[in-house]
């Protein structure tokens, strides 16, 4: 298998971390300006706007992070356990939530460092903040049962998002669950390899990375 993506990127990562968790052998194919092929090979396969990850399993092509944990847990025997039937719509609900409330939130205040460095619309990166907050005031009370059993779709989707949320605006001390989860989720060997890959590229953080993690 040949998954495109970056190793700094954190929808890729939750690809990768299903793939670790199961066992499964593939090849990172990096898209960075040395490599036009994979780009190229992207903006074929990776949606209507030609975005990574997308994996590649002998020929079949999926794109989106959660298309591909799904394809997984259905076409390879293990990595089953990533979406349990069992707990299929739970599941489901929470990946939802962890990307959309969560991940692309935080990139709202990404995307305007990056769209203007010297001056960037504070009032909107404030309001995506504010955002965060209230989905990790939401995500407190539920939180304390993540990420204490195999990995799911769930821990895939929490542990990237996690860990560059909080990088935009920390955790407080009123979600103690919440920072214990993340803290378990930075601890997963699953984990620990993406953070360890990605570690010479954090000076590209358009905020400053912090000294942590």
């Amino acid at each position: 298998m040949e998954l495109y993506g970056h190793p700094f990127s954190s929808y890729t990562w939750k690809a990768q971390i299903a793939l670790h968790a199961a066992g499964l052998d593939y090849r990172l194919k990096t898209l960075d300006p040395g490599h036009p092929d994979n780009a190229a090979f992207v903006a074929r396969h990776g949606g209507p706007f030609g975005k990574f990850p997308v994996l590649d399993d002998s020929g079949t092509v999926v794109f989106e992070a959660t298309s591909i944990i799904e394809h997984l847990a259905a076409r390879h025997e293990q990595a089953a356990f990533l979406l349990p039937p069992a707990r299929a719509a739970e599941l489901r609900n929470l990946d939802r939530v962890f990307d959309n409330y969560v991940m692309n939130v935080m990139q709202i205040v990404v995307n305007e460092q990056l769209r203007a460095p010297d001056a960037p619309d504070t009032a909107r990166q404030g309001e995506a903040r504010e955002l965060l907050r209230k989905a990790y005031a939401w995500l407190e009370p539920r939180a304390g049962a993540l990420g204490l059993g195999p990995v799911t779709l769930v821990e895939c989707a929490a542990a990237p998002s996690l860990f560059y949320a909080d990088w935009v605006e920390e955790i407080g001390d009123d979600c103690p669950e919440l920072k214990a989860l993340r803290t378990r989720l930075n601890a997963l060997p699953e984990m620990r390899a993406c953070i360890d890959a990605a570690y010479p590229y954090r000076g590209y953080f358009p905020l400053g990375a912090p000294n942590r993690d």
